[in-house]
């Protein structure tokens, strides 16, 4: 199964909205395709430190979770971040995705503040 960068940030967006901070994504044996993709990006999401284990099957977003959300929240930022990576190859690894978001929305305060950051 190929990660969806895509869906990954969705996925944060959908956890971040809810009340409770603690996610439960259950797992069985049966699990239909969807089910299946799903669990496999928040395991993904595991790997990356967006996400963190606290029970079976339970998770809560982690700080750098958050700071990727703050990072790509705004759809002008993220559509740009993915623009960029398009042109330059296609693929980039999650921390560069965040890195690219970071200095797009660092250079948006700038203009709109005239503050250098």
């Amino acid at each position: 199964m190929k990660r969806d960068d895509e869906y990954l940030r969705e996925l944060l967006v959908e956890f971040e909205a809810r009340d409770d901070w603690l996610i439960v994504v259950a797992e069985h044996l049966n699990m239909s395709a969807d089910e299946r993709r799903r669990h496999y990006h928040v395991l993904l999401l595991c790997d990356a430190e967006l996400l963190a284990p606290v029970a079976k099957s339970t998770y809560r977003i982690t700080s750098a979770g958050h700071d990727f959300l703050e990072a790509t929240r705004d759809a002008g930022i993220w559509a740009k971040t993915k623009e960029v990576v398009a042109r330059e190859g296609g693929s980039a690894t999650l921390d560069i995705l965040k890195e690219l978001a970071t200095g797009l929305l660092r250079k948006q305060i700038e203009e709109r503040t005239g503050l250098k950051l």
